[in-house]
């Protein structure tokens, strides 16, 4: 409602007008007096006690004056060092209730740290620049897995990956996911000489190691093994074999050519630690899925040397899923191009895993980004799923995807 004020002029605002607005805030005071409307020159100067403005501190500090009040709690602030030094306080209170950031520790965080401290302090006995990539995939798996509850231990997870160039998948639990992780590595482990977690279990169990052939059986004899369903107590032993693992390369850093065997295919030992890295982020990111927490790929150096291990590994998927060329065929190649800071390009045979690939007969030309040709190769995305620039023969182009499938496994 608008009215003329006490002194007779309709919207005159004097500083008579100025000196009775406390009056009305003082019990007692006229009710029947009307708030005068503000000037358009901005908010009216309150004379407000020292009392009432030191009262008005804590809202001032959430933002919750009006104008001004505002005003007149911040002139005081410059002429009174009691109450400037106590809406100080009170502002870095209010910061501390509405951090803008998030309160997660940042995973990375530990990575970051640790080489940090190493640049400025070389370790006496450093990691293997082949086994980098193990070290890293496992501490961060390791950081998701510190804080889970018993009831996340028992998340659903489902394993996914390529047989006989279809989609396969296997239902377990978080537990059961390290249980594969530990008894899978342990592959990596008997082949240096140290203990093998699948034994111990068996042992225990009072079971055989029969059909424990490959990671897929020696899994599958695993989960047989336990009474139980595994639980968080399974984090321990896998944490252990990979600090053994990763001590024992430490001391024999020049034996990366050793063999290790994985049922039905070898690899150097350089290159299964790097195998082994490749599924811990995997798998990690299956845990992370389930449990909805977010989980970063690794980081471009560890990643490059995942994707340069596939590549090498392609022809001889290639070839096995092509099957024999017929006489006479010329080695032809297809151009595979790894976009990103993790990436490069290879040359893929397509007609023979031995035979040198010639630039002159690059017949196709397949481009991907890394995580996404990573994804393929775990069999995380199909063939058909596969987001990729492709020009040339397309029969050569559907053979390489698939056989980039046909690499993984449970």
């Amino acid at each position: 409602m608008n009215g003329p004020d006490r002194s007779g002029v309709p919207g005159r605002h004097g500083d008579e007008a100025a000196e009775r607005l406390p009056e009305q805030r003082r019990p007692g005071g006229d009710p029947g007096r009307v708030p005068q409307p503000r000037s358009p020159a901005g908010p009216e100067r309150l004379d407000l006690p020292h009392e009432v403005l030191r009262s008005l501190l804590g809202a001032w500090a959430l933002a919750a004056c009006s104008a001004a009040e505002t005003d007149a709690v911040e002139e005081h602030l410059g002429d009174c060092g009691a109450c400037a030094d106590e809406a100080r306080r009170l502002r870095e209170a209010v910061g501390l209730l509405h951090r803008p950031e998030s309160l997660e520790v940042d995973p990375t965080l530990r990575n970051r740290v640790l080489e940090n401290c190493l640049r400025r302090r070389p370790p006496r006995i450093p990691v293997p620049e082949w086994a980098a990539s193990y070290d890293a995939e496992t501490a961060r798996l390791d950081a998701l897995l510190r804080d889970f509850g018993d009831a996340e231990w028992h998340t659903p997870v489902r394993l996914r990956w390529f047989e006989a160039g279809v989609p396969a998948s296997r239902r377990t639990t978080v537990a059961g996911v390290i249980a594969h992780l530990l008894s899978v590595d342990g592959m990596v482990a008997t082949a240096l000489g140290l203990e093998d977690p699948l034994a111990e279990a068996a042992a225990e169990a009072g079971s055989d190691l029969r059909g424990a052939a490959g990671p897929a059986g020696r899994t599958e004899a695993f989960w047989r093994a336990s009474r139980f369903p595994q639980t968080r107590a399974v984090r321990g032993r896998w944490r252990d074999q990979s600090h053994q693992l990763l001590r024992t390369v430490s001391f024999t850093g020049g034996a990366g050519g050793f063999p290790v065997g994985y049922g039905d295919f070898t690899l150097p030992l350089r290159d299964a630690l790097v195998d082994r890295a490749f599924e811990c982020w995997v798998h990690a990111e299956d845990i992370a899925n389930a449990v909805h927490y977010p989980y970063e790929p690794p980081a471009p150096r560890h990643l490059s040397r995942m994707i340069e291990l596939a590549a090498r590994m392609l022809p001889l998927a290639v070839a096995a899923h092509r099957g024999a060329p017929p006489a006479g065929t010329p080695g032809r190649s297809l151009r595979l191009e790894i976009e990103g800071a993790a990436g490069g390009q290879w040359l893929i045979p397509l007609d023979s895993p031995v035979t040198e690939p010639a630039p002159d007969r690059e017949v196709a030309h397949v481009a991907l980004d890394g995580v996404e040709f990573c994804r393929l190769a775990a069999g995380h995305v199909t063939p058909e799923e596969t987001t990729a620039g492709q020009r040339g023969d397309r029969e050569a182009i559907r053979d390489v995807l698939t056989a980039t499938a046909s690499l993984s496994r449970m």
